[in-house]
């Protein structure tokens, strides 16, 4: 049974979806998944204390998160482990020291520090529900209530199971205080049992009309949680119909009897600081507390507590602190600063509880992620640290909830329809806006404050002395200055508001419908606005109508200045405003791309099988995705229109948003309520950007909460092996040998050298060094740039003669600048020489320059700077080693007429080579003119 932590493994996932392996990869590699906090499995609590003390000094919450689980620290709610993915989703958490064993499908694994270390089998192959630590042992339920197992949890042997009777289906499992060998089994039917776990033998079985009233309908009073009190032989039952019983079950004797409104019990837990007070939570979401000294009077009710059901509460011991989650996803603390007064919410961490459908990166740096849900709210997502993800303010809620009497979730904004944004002016005012389901509004966000925004865009109802309906708002847009947006409605209104002042400044006037519109019909008494979009110097508003139509107005003067009319309807656009292109969504399954200054289609994306649902380029404005309701993700590349990649997912993509850093690719599917984030390989290794077809796309399994371990992100992230090597390109050193190619080094290097004599005095010491005390002995050095000493020692007969010869054994030696000039082909194209130079730093070229005495070096220099110009290589070195040389070796020039010859045909190449450079450029600066007037 025992054994080492076990390297991360790869599992199937609950659906029987074949992992690809990492090896198979495409542009994209599952990375991690966020937002998860927990889902309808009870959390586990493990408490430390010290020796003796009653109160608990360290407190660690186990929460389930599907196939895996949490740890939490209780002080400050930070995540300190994710355990590896289980095969199937957990079902069941407990705790025995400092291992965590989870119910997965029909076996237990044991986790070591988040590492599966070992797991328990099932022999009759049945999925656990439910699983008790006792001790040593671990108990089990599984799910259909026959059978009970019991397990060693040191051996891993399966030492006995207890099969119950047809008419009892156990659901709860408690171990009574101080009972040895004994347990109650509770029973869906609303029965109880004791049972003896070593002779597999029921002591005793208790009347079910003592445990709970009779229900007026015929519909089973089961028993839903069952937990022990403080005081020895009494536990606490709750049933499906609200009741909640004190039971002692050595007289057999039903205490005290509660009934809490609003469903049945979940979760009940008595407080263990010395306070005869119980709470107990509802499947409404409700968390009540019961004064057990005035006869179960109830204290307080927190209507709303959760959004959904309350899967667990449970009191940390010695403290007057209630922990509570819930299927809202959510986990939180509730602090009582007095023993019969209300709870206040302490600390707590939560995401959605609803599928996100809408999710954009926030910001330039790619470490936040804004997420909206049918849930209701708008989230701010970290991707780097999960204690700094939150949900933005919507205001006073629970205070209205409470004295309403309703839940928190219903006065919430309606979902949201759209969210645009711009962090130019973020720490001025509000920076985020949004349009929400049947809302004739426009609504702004603060996400630095998080919390909503001052002003409420309104879309008008009155234009001049004519009504106007103003619709639904359907889009918006924030300038990219930050001081404006623009909200468009289902009526074809589109109107601007200042974001300072929150005043309406422009309204733009939607043209009729083309003439090709109305001849094929497709005419519509109102024009609805499907998106809305802005360049990047507020020169142009861009709307599109899901009549088919994108207009282009001034953004100063608000005049139409084109319409184009597609084919098909617009469902949305997405502007890239760096490079100008406009990805418009169509009805026809086509995606096309439009030349904002052109006004032209330029590329029509195609290939999808259902419904476009969102789309994204990459920050280079290189890559577009999409995401359909094939359930695949599909990557273009835009200069060649070409599908260079696809994965398909279990669930369907709802929205996609590309990491403006091009490190992330972040989706939202339709069953899950976290975020996904997929590895862009490209950024870690080279990769093929060839075609693919559809058969290729592989199903890929969907990134777990953990994340690749250390030793999977390397191997996740491999570089793609293309299949025909010959598809691979690799750039030549020089395109064509007609072009003119510069050495891509930069400009800064050669700039230097121009300039080395003014830094070199600049940085010239103010004092001179000092001599040292003792200077060390004398080691000869080779001539040139690099430091070399000369290692050769001299005999001891004949010294003084070797002595006397080392000045001229140390001058015959080259540098290594100067062997490498003498070395090349007097007709070739030094490309050894000037690689040599490319590596040098500048302080060192001029130094070698300079170094350069005889007529033979300067004629051998003048001829590589000749023959470099004449293969047209790196040419903006040349024309600074030409400055360089005639600045320090001018005189000499001047004084030999051997050099003449030489610099006649160097100044002839030079304005040939200088001639060319410009009618290339001349010639390349025309075409890029006639294509952008033309096309």
């Amino acid at each position: 049974m025992e054994a080492p932590p076990r390297k991360k493994l790869k599992p199937d996932s609950e659906d029987g979806l074949k992992l690809v392996p990492p090896a198979s990869y495409g542009l994209f590699a599952p990375f991690r998944a966020l937002g998860f906090i927990t889902n309808h499995v009870p959390f586990v609590m493990q408490v430390h204390s010290a020796r003796g003390a009653a109160i608990a000094t360290q407190v660690n919450i186990v929460t389930c998160v599907g196939r895996s689980w949490a740890m939490w620290s209780g002080d400050a709610m930070k995540l300190l482990f994710v355990g590896t993915d289980a095969p199937s989703g957990i079902t069941s958490l407990a705790m025995i020291d400092e291992d965590v064993w989870a119910a997965s499908g029909p076996s237990v694994i044991k986790y070591v520090r988040g590492k599966q270390a070992g797991s328990l089998s099932n022999p009759f192959d049945s999925i656990i529900s439910t699983i008790v630590p006792f001790g040593s042992l671990i108990l089990a339920l599984t799910l259909d209530g026959r059978h009970l197992l019991v397990w060693d949890t040191v051996s891993g042997v399966l030492e006995s199971h207890i099969t119950f009777d047809n008419d009892f289906a156990a659901t709860q499992i408690l171990h009574p205080a101080t009972y040895i060998n004994k347990i109650l089994v509770a029973s869906a039917e609303g029965g109880l049992q004791l049972w003896n776990i070593r002779t597999k033998t029921c002591i005793y079985r208790f009347d079910p009309k003592k445990l709970h009233d009779s229900p007026k309908s015929n519909s089973p009073c089961s028993i839903t949680a069952i937990t022990q009190s403080p005081a020895i032989d009494v536990v606490g039952l709750g049933f499906s119909t609200g009741e909640v019983s004190i039971y002692d079950v050595r007289t057999d004797e039903r205490l005290l009897r509660m009934h809490m409104e609003g469903g049945g019990i979940r979760s009940i837990s008595f407080r263990a600081d010395g306070q005869p007070v119980l709470a107990t939570a509802s499947a409404a979401g409700n968390i009540a507390l019961w004064d057990l000294n005035a006869g179960g009077r109830l204290l307080h009710m927190v209507h709303g507590a959760h959004d959904g059901a309350v899967t667990s509460i449970q009191w940390v011991p010695g403290q007057a602190l209630l922990v509570s989650s819930g299927e809202d996803n959510s986990l939180k603390q509730w602090l009582f600063d007095s023993p019969t007064g209300p709870p206040r919410l302490l600390k707590s961490r939560s995401g959605h509880h609803g599928p996100p459908h809408l999710i954009r990166y926030y910001g330039e740096d790619g470490k936040t992620i804004l997420t909206a849900s049918r849930d209701r709210s708008l989230r701010a997502t970290s991707v780097v640290r999960d204690t700094r993800s939150h949900e933005l303010s919507q205001g006073s809620l629970a205070k209205r909830a409470t004295s309403l009497n309703m839940p928190v979730s219903n006065l919430k904004f309606p979902p949201i329809t759209s969210i645009s944004y711009s962090k130019t002016r973020s720490k001025d005012w509000e920076d985020v806006v949004t349009t929400h389901q049947n809302e004739p509004t426009g609504r702004t966000w603060h996400v630095q404050n998080k919390r909503c925004g001052r002003w409420l865009f309104k879309l008008p109802e009155k234009i001049g002395d004519r009504r106007i309906d103003p619709g639904v708002a359907k889009a918006s847009a924030v300038s990219a200055c930050g001081n404006f947006s623009i909200v468009g409605s289902s009526t074809g209104t589109v109107q601007m508001w200042n974001m300072e002042s929150g005043l309406p400044r422009k309204l733009f006037k939607l043209p009729d419908p083309p003439e090709e519109l109305v001849a094929s019909g497709s005419k519509s008494t109102a024009r609805s606005v499907t998106g809305i979009a802005t360049d990047a110097l507020n020169r142009v508003v861009i709307v599109s109508t899901l009549d088919g139509t994108v207009n282009f107005f001034d953004f100063h003067t608000t005049e139409l200045q084109a319409v184009m009319a597609l084919p098909s309807s617009v469902t949305s656009i997405v502007l890239q405003r760096e490079s100008g292109l406009l990805a418009v969504i169509c009805d026809d399954l086509f995606v096309r791309l439009v030349d904002v200054e052109t006004q032209r289609v330029v590329r029509e994306m195609t290939g999808f099988k259902g419904r476009i649902l969102d789309i994204a380029f990459s920050p280079d404005s290189r890559w577009l995705i999409a995401t359909s309701l094939d359930s695949i993700i599909r990557t273009f590349d835009i200069p060649t229109g070409r599908l260079i990649d696809g994965f398909k997912t279990p669930s369907v993509a709802t929205s996609v948003s590309f990491s403006p850093t091009s490190d992330f690719l972040a989706t939202a599917h339709v069953d899950s309520v976290g975020v996904f984030l997929w590895a862009n390989r490209a950024q870690y290794a080279e990769v093929s950007l060839k075609s693919i077809r559809e058969e290729d796309i592989l199903e890929i399994g969907m990134p777990s909460v953990q994340g690749l371990a250390e030793d999977e992100s390397v191997e996740a992230i491999v570089a793609l092996t293309a299949s025909d090597s010959q598809d691979v390109y690799s750039t030549p050193a020089q395109l064509d040998g007609e072009l003119m190619t510069l050495t891509f080094l930069p400009r800064s290097k050669w700039q230097t050298l121009l300039n080395i004599e003014i830094i070199q005095q600049r940085n010239k010491p103010k004092e001179p060094p000092k001599p040292l005390e003792q200077a060390p002995f004398f080691l000869p050095t080779l001539p040139g740039v690099d430091h070399r000493f000369d290692l050769s020692k001299p005999t001891r007969e004949g010294e003084a003669e070797e002595a006397t010869t080392s000045a001229k054994r140390l001058v015959s030696v080259q540098s290594e600048f100067a062997r490498k000039l003498s070395e090349e082909n007097l007709k070739g194209d030094y490309e050894t020489f000037f690689s040599y130079i490319k590596v040098l730093s500048p302080a060192a070229i001029d130094a070698e320059i300079r170094s350069l005495t005889g007529i033979q070096e300067l004629l051998l220099f003048i001829g590589a700077l000749t023959g470099r110009l004449r293969s047209h290589r790196d040419f903006e070195a040349v024309q600074t080693l030409i400055k360089v040389f005639f600045r320090v070796h001018g005189e000499a020039v001047v004084a030999n007429d051997e050099l003449r010859e030489p610099l006649e045909e160097l100044l002839k190449v030079q304005r040939i080579e200088s001639s060319r450079l410009l009618d290339l450029v001349s010639a390349s600066l025309g075409t890029l003119a006639f294509v952008r007037d033309t096309i």
